[in-house]
């Protein structure tokens, strides 16, 4: 089934297209689709975020469809797994949860980011995840954020989470059916 990504700047109007899309898609296939999910990945660590979830959350209650939530802040691939036949399914967003996988086990110490190995093994398993999603009857729409206009940081760290999530979006997109990008609410298909 068809997998499609979805990028542009932070509040470009993605997650609101996203929801639309996937909400549409659902509406549109009552015989194929069973559940309407959407897959959070964000972790309210200061107030900001807290607020953003809300939003999210408010955004989805104030519609006229239910949406299943399921937290997936670290081990997307157990959500993934979870899924069933005519799912459709909107993860938001894919830079929340590489920001999850970069510092998870930071409070015991030693972050994924610094661990050898660790996280290759994060995006395998997700990749993973998403390749076994495409063989099954589930439709999914994968919200991330574009980074990539601005010029190369000096933090390594920084420099390293982008040169991934540059990786990770060119392979969402080269498995995806379609790819959009938002800027400014306006949306340009590329794929």
């Amino acid at each position: 089934m068809p997998l499609l990504f979805i990028t542009g700047g932070v509040r470009s109007g993605k997650s609101h297209f996203a929801e639309k899309a996937a909400t549409r898609y659902f509406q549109n296939e009552p015989l194929v689709a069973k559940r309407l999910i959407y897959i959070a990945s964000g972790v309210a660590m200061d107030s900001e975020m807290a607020q953003r979830i809300l939003r999210h959350q408010l955004d989805r209650q104030a519609q006229d469809i239910t949406w299943h939530t399921i937290e997936a802040p670290y081990q997307i691939e157990l959500a993934f797994n979870g899924l069933s036949d005519g799912d459709v399914v909107l993860w938001d967003c894919v830079t929340t949860w590489l920001t999850n996988a970069f510092y998870e086990g930071f409070e015991s110490g030693t972050p994924c980011v610094e661990r050898p190995g660790c996280l290759d093994k994060k995006l395998q398993a997700l990749k993973e995840a998403v390749l076994t999603l495409l063989d099954k009857r589930v439709t999914l729409f994968v919200v991330s954020n574009e980074l990539f206009d601005e010029p190369p940081y000096t933090s390594e760290e920084v420099e390293l989470y982008r040169q991934m999530l540059g990786q990770l979006h060119q392979w969402f997109v080269s498995v995806a059916h379609e790819a959009y990008e938002i800027n400014y609410g306006i949306v340009k298909k590329w794929k």
